[in-house]
Parts: structure tokens; sequence; C-alpha cells
């Protein structure tokens, strides 16, 4: 298909233009500590920032947020004392940071993103890469733009995760035959909505100040236009460890959805999906906060003629045969490993550039979104030229 085509195309030159010798590498964190900046101090962010400050080759230096309490919460959470702290990130961009991880609210990434690519910083962009369309176009143009010595990484953690990295390189090695069909599950539950139903924010603060109900969270997360549909902001990480071990786009999707215990913003609690891929495979999606809020069932399993891989943040497990199942659990968190990868990269001057993947992989997950709130076939041409 014409699109995917170009998609796969686009990702393989993108990946070509960032293999570069060392030595043509010129980066000022090389063999020093990589100052690290965070854009959006609230809820991830910080978790993010801590990882990268724990790591003895990165050091935070600089914190960015529009809300000041946001800012102090960061501070400790962290653990940095006397950071530089801007209100306007674009001030910490033109500051001597080498990087820049980015975590603020979903419809601003494009906005900041393109920011930080035209200041020549490395970039971690937490998921999704937007909201929308039209901002995954802009995430494109904007990583296709990079400087060849930039880090454009993508939250998208599980691509750094040991057990999902030992689990592709079986299938790489060809010794269990070809991926027939696949499944991703993201199932949990939340609290109950116990507090004030509030309407929609319509001020800055309203909008982006911690929530005080469900988790904590914000009140922009609870809205599409800020945030996205929930299959976006959550099932990407389903999508894009599909996409990863498929080494293809899909050509179409067909789902539904529904809202049956929300209260709150305007945000679905449970969507499923069937895509179509290239070679006649199929993936089945399901996702829901519908579950008790002690359950939590998270994983991907692939499925070839003689095995199963399963795939989650917790394990991989290898079915070889009826009663044959071996299983290796992760030494550590996903997100660590992630935040350690981007860090040594830098240090070490070995850019990698991710940023159309992690668009694609956000596309995919809005690909299934529209065919659910449609409930009907959506290809990929039709999703990518709506806006």
């Amino acid at each position: 298909m014409a699109t995917n085509n170009l998609g796969l195309s686009r990702r393989s030159i993108v990946k070509a233009a960032t293999i570069v010798p060392f030595s043509a590498v010129a980066g000022s964190a090389a063999n020093s500590a990589v100052t690290v900046g965070l854009i959006g101090s609230g809820r991830r962010g910080p978790g993010l920032a801590r990882f990268a400050e724990q790591d003895k080759r990165g050091q935070v230096v600089a914190l960015s947020d529009i809300l000041d309490e946001k800012i102090e919460r960061a501070k400790k959470k962290i653990g940095v004392v006397n950071p530089k702290t801007f209100k306007d990130y674009r001030e910490l961009l033109a500051s001597d940071v080498d990087a820049v991880i980015i975590a603020t609210p979903n419809h601003l990434h494009p906005e900041h993103f393109e920011a930080a690519i035209k200041a020549k910083k490395h970039i971690y962009l937490e998921k999704p890469v937007a909201n929308t369309v039209a901002g995954c176009k802009r995430i494109m143009r904007a990583a296709d733009s990079a400087d060849r010595n930039l880090n454009i990484t993508i939250g998208l953690q599980r691509r750094y995760a040991y057990v999902y990295k030992k689990a592709k390189a079986l299938f790489d090695s060809g010794s269990i035959g070809e991926i027939r069909m696949a499944r991703a599950s993201f199932i949990e539950g939340e609290e109950p909505e116990k507090d004030q139903i509030l309407p929609r924010p319509t001020t800055a603060r309203e909008r982006y100040q911690t929530g005080t109900g469900i988790q904590g969270v914000p009140r922009w997360a609870h809205w599409e236009e800020t945030a996205g549909r929930r299959m976006v902001a959550a099932e990407v990480h389903s999508m894009d460890v599909v996409n990863w071990f498929l080494e293809s786009l899909p050509i179409k999707a067909i789902g539904t959805n529904g809202r049956t215990t929300r209260t709150r913003g305007d945000l679905t609690d449970h969507g499923y999906a069937l895509y179509d891929y290239p070679k006649g495979i199929q993936v089945v999606l399901e996702g829901s906060v519908l579950a008790p809020p002690f359950y939590r069932d998270v994983k991907e399993q692939f499925f070839t003629a003689t095995d199963v891989i399963e795939t989650a943040q917790e394990h991989w497990k290898h079915y070889q045969g009826r009663g044959q199942v071996v299983q290796e659990n992760s030494p550590r968190s996903t997100t660590q490993d992630s935040i350690e990868a981007f860090v040594a990269r830098v240090a070490d001057g070995k850019p990698e550039n991710i940023g159309v993947q992690g668009a694609e992989s956000t596309l995919t997950a809005m690909l299934g979104s529209m065919a659910a709130n449609l409930r009907r076939e959506v290809s990929w041409d039709e999703m990518m030229e709506s806006e």
C-alpha cells in the first residue's frame, strides 16, 4: 500500500541518516556529564528526570513549568537542590543544557518538540507524540529536519527494555518462524470517581494543575482536545511493540468503544480494535479501565506456527510446547532502561532518531481509535487524510 511503503521508506531513511561515525559527532556532552532540562514538571516528568539524575553520566540542571508548585514538587522528587527554573520553556531551550525531557500535556508536544529541534537539543519526548493526525505530521517533519548528531527518543520505553529486546532478538534469529497473528491487552482498573465532577477547564491553571481525584490526574488528561483519545494515550505502547516486532504498519482497522462508568471529561473507558497488517497478519487490541482497581493485565502475545512469545514490562515468556514455558523476569523498570539508554547515547556521541517511528506508532493507535469511534473499517490512507 502506498502510504505504508512511504512510512517504512521514510523510517529507513531516518534510521540510515542517524548512523554516523563517532568521530563525526561533536557534542558538548562528550566525556562530561550530560546536562538535562525538564520541560513539564508535572505528573510524569519528575520521575523521568529522576532516572537521568541518578545516572552517573547525567545531571538535571533546569526545570520548566508554568506552575510554581509543580517546580517545587519536582525538585524534591528528582533530588536536585538549586536547578535553574523557568516558567517559559523557550528560555530553558535558550540555555546551555545538552538535552531536554519533554513531559508536557499531549496536545503541546508538537510545538515543544519543534522548538527543541530548532534549539539543537537532544530530546526525550513523552508518548504519545501528539493527540491529532496533524500533530503527528508536525512531529515527522521536525524529526526529519533534525541535525544528524541529535538523539531523538520517544517515551515508548519497551524498545529499550531488556526483556523486550530478548524477545525481539529471538524473532530476528529466524529460529521460531514468522509471526502469524498477535494480540495486545491493556486492561487495568482505576479508582472510583468520588470527588466533584468539574466542568471543562477554561484557564491554564484549571487545565494543568495537579488533580485531586483519580490518582492525582490533572484535568487536561480527562479531555480529548488536550489528552487525545484513551486508545492513543495508553495503548500506543502496545501498538508500538506490534509495529516493531512485525516491522510494518497496519493497512486498516475496525473497532468499537464505549463509556460505561466514567462521568468526568469526555474520554471513553473501553475500546477494541482489529488491525490488518501486510502478509495477512491480523492483530487484536483490547483496552479498558473497567477492571477492579487492583487488577492490571498489560501484555502482547505473538504466535508462530510452533511457538508463542509473550512480552510485558515485568517479564517475557516463551511457550515452546504443551506445558513447556520458559520465563525471564525484567530486572528493573523499563522506564529506567529507556532514560539510561538515552543519556548513554548522548554521553557517548552515538545518535539515534526514532521520531518518525514514534509518530507512526501514535498514528497506529489513532487508526484503531478512529475505527472504534466510527464503528466501521478505516484505512491508513483515510486516517492520514483526516485532520
